[in-house]
């Protein structure tokens, strides 16, 4: 039996369990809050592992976080024991799948061009009421698919706040690259008005020096060449958001402007062996615009709606240019996309048992972009080089969580989905597609301190408009055509987790994922003789991850926290030039990194360190190359000052091992699977450590 058919009959056997279910109604709280009245399971002072009293959430008050002395609601996230930030993917299209793991007052954010780390460091911890951490899911509560999200629960009484911020890189060579931030805000219980404006200019791991050198099949060094790179980037942005009473409900609105743009170049200096000097130029030029609104209302004791709107503008403007004494090459894009959303949902919690979730989404989204490649001032024809792409989706969701006693939860919903998408120009086609996407999870807590999450979900990826249109890679010289003919490729994925909590912040979590997918995305020959984003067929993944948060306290180094984490990841997929099986595009196999750090003084003095010790960045696969990514270990070291409550002073010190990366290229003389093997290149350059200065002063 198809696993979707199974997991989808499941969820909405859940899903209609209420009309079955013998309730007694009781008293209430407002639909969108995780626990009616948060209760303590300890000390205000530590971390809470028992959750009996809060229905599946772990409550941390202000005075958890008072040793390490947060200036935001980011900085007290970053401390919450076992949890990691994900701001979610606003690359994707739609509301629902772009979420991260962290909601306000219950909600999320109705922006998706201000990211989540971004809303959170504006908000300042004097406003913080608590934090709730909500593990497998609670009444009340969309997980937004996840099952762990954190609730920042602000104050109800007035705050005023006015921040600045003078930060700047410092690198070996005396460039720096300053950043200026203001910020403002105002909050009165539900009522509220913010604002930021921030500019920055500065340069990237684009900038560095290095080497290529390529081999002839039998390893003997035929070229030696050095590289020479730079890039600046320059942005200006500016935020906006007001939230007041409405129509009995809650309204917020919020606006963003912004402007990047950045230009690359690239110096190869033949040093040995054949071949010329070349020099490559980019420059792109992007501004975006984005417009929101989220209105909440309770509309009885037991039942909640919320409203959410959303449009999104950007153009962008890109040319890139390659010269060596023999050629010249250029290529151009021009382009414009927009995003429109509505989203309704309705919450319903009848008691403390059950509660209950439906509601509906429509998007519209296009990209309007036309390219151009000249070689030697001839233009070369592309695959769909001008297109216009559209899509009008909608998705219509239910959800039911059913809690019958504090050691368990089970979690099951249905989304099912409703796309067409569009092309004209030199393209002319259109696809509808329908897609269920199912999900259970259960949660099951059987002793004080230990959890097990077990989940069952179907997903549907999106595709990327911009791989159907021509796209090039013009430091390497490849060109890419488009692809009118993909299809959005389908996960099907059974996970289970373990997580013990100890010692106060301990945390010790173990994760293993089985998947499946179908309609890989992958790379694919084109006509042309051009390479192109396609499906090749169905894969398999399996995950294991383990992560650690050790508090030192107990070793003798008092408010340390020493962090682990290891992930093994093996894939399967058929290659489409060669037949053979080969992991998939990109997957890196192994990761890694250890943190530590200590708060003195009450967290005036803070330092610590991160190294992600991990090497192995996957594999490119194309029908005439294979790339292997290579980065040595990252290692960041920090230092915090704060001599009053309202300053702050610190200072990171960055690729402090002056890491080396790049890739290597197999590079064949026609297809993998018939033509021998030209050539290999080498490719590695290095940027020299930075300091980081930041200073921040509120008012």
């Amino acid at each position: 039996m198809d696993k979707r058919i199974w997991l989808a009959t499941a969820a909405l056997s859940m899903l209609g369990a209420p009309a079955l279910a013998q309730t007694t109604p009781t008293q209430s709280p407002n639909p969108e809050s995780a626990s009616q009245t948060p209760i303590p399971t300890g000390p205000l002072q530590t971390s809470p592992e028992v959750d009996a009293n809060q229905r599946g959430v772990l409550i941390f008050q202000p005075e958890f976080f008072a040793d390490s002395q947060p200036d935001t609601a980011l900085d007290m996230i970053a401390r919450l024991p076992g949890f990691g930030l994900d701001v979610g993917d606003t690359s994707t299209r739609g509301f629902a799948g772009a979420a991260g793991n962290v909601l306000i007052d219950g909600d999320r954010p109705s922006s998706k061009s201000d990211s989540l780390d971004q809303v959170l460091r504006r908000i300042s911890a004097d406003s913080v009421e608590r934090i709730e951490l909500i593990r497998g899911g609670a009444p009340g509560i969309d997980m937004q698919g996840r099952s762990v999200i954190a609730n920042v629960v602000l104050k109800r009484t007035v705050t005023t706040e006015r921040v600045l911020e003078f930060n700047t890189y410092i690198y070996p060579d005396g460039y720096l690259g300053p950043i200026l931030s203001a910020e403002y805000s105002r909050r009165d219980g539900d009522n509220s008005i913010e604002g930021s404006i921030s500019a920055t200019t500065d340069r990237t791991d684009g900038t560095g020096d290095g080497y290529r050198r390529r081999y002839a099949p039998d390893g003997t060094q035929i070229q030696d060449a050095d590289i020479e790179l730079w890039d600046r980037f320059r942005n200006v942005r500016a935020t906006g958001a007001i939230q007041r009473g409405f129509v009995g409900g809650r309204l917020r609105v919020n606006g963003l402007v912004g402007w990047f743009g950045n230009e690359n170049q690239q110096d190869i200096l033949i040093n040995s062996g054949a071949g010329v000097d070349s020099f490559n130029d980019e420059q792109s030029d992007s501004i975006n615009g984005e417009l929101g609104f989220n209105w909440t209302r309770d509309l009885s004791e037991r039942l909640g709606l919320e409203v959410t709107g959303l449009q999104r503008s950007q153009t962008q403007d890109y040319t890139g240019v390659s010269f060596t004494a023999l050629d010249t090459s250029t290529f151009t894009e021009d382009s414009t996309s927009g995003e429109s959303i509505g989203r309704g949902v309705l919450r319903f919690r009848p008691n403390d048992r059950w509660a209950y979730e439906g509601g509906g989404e429509i998007a519209y989204n296009f990209l309007d972009s036309a390219t151009t490649y000249e070689e030697d001032g001839v233009p070369i024809p592309l695959p769909s080089a001008a297109v216009k792409v559209e899509e009008l989706r909608g998705e219509v969701f239910g959800q039911a969580t059913w809690r019958p006693n504090p050691k368990f939860t089970l979690e099951a919903g249905l989304r099912v989905e409703v796309s067409e998408i569009s092309q004209t120009g030199d393209s002319d086609t259109s696809k509808s597609f329908v897609y269920p996407k199912p999900r259970l999870q259960l949660t099951w807590t059987p002793w004080a301190g230990q959890q097990f999450r077990f989940r069952a979900e179907h997903s549907v990826g999106q595709l990327d408009f911009r791989d159907f249109v021509a796209s090039a890679d013009i430091d390497i010289g490849q060109v890419e055509g488009g692809n009118p003919d993909l299809v959005p490729e389908q996960q099907t994925v059974i996970e289970a987790v373990y997580e013990r909590r100890f010692w106060g912040e301990g945390v010790f979590t173990l994760v293993a994922q089985r998947g499946w997918v179908k309609d890989v995305v992958d790379i694919i020959p084109l006509t042309g003789g051009f390479d192109g984003v396609g499906n090749i067929g169905d894969g398999d993944f399996s995950v294991f991850e383990t992560r650690l948060t050790l508090p030192t306290d107990k070793l003798g180094i008092p408010n340390g926290r020493f962090q682990v984490r290891g992930s093994w990841v093996d894939t399967s997929v058929i290659d489409p030039v060669t037949g053979e099986e080969r992991r998939f595009q990109g997957n890196q196999a192994f990761g890694c990194g250890v943190s530590f750090n200590q708060d003195l003084q009450g967290g005036k003095w803070s330092y610590g360190f991160d190294h992600g010790c991990n090497v192995d960045k996957g594999r490119a696969f194309r029908v005439r190359e294979v790339r292997a990514f290579y980065a040595e270990p990252f290692v960041t070291l920090y230092a915090q000052w704060k001599p009053t409550t309202d300053l702050t002073v610190k200072l990171d010190v960055g690729n402090v091992t002056d890491r080396e990366q790049g890739y290597s290229r197999d590079i064949y003389s026609g297809p993998r699977d018939v033509a021998p093997l030209a050539f290999t290149e080498v490719r590695r350059t290095k940027m020299a450590p930075w300091l980081f200065l930041q200073i921040r002063k509120s008012f």
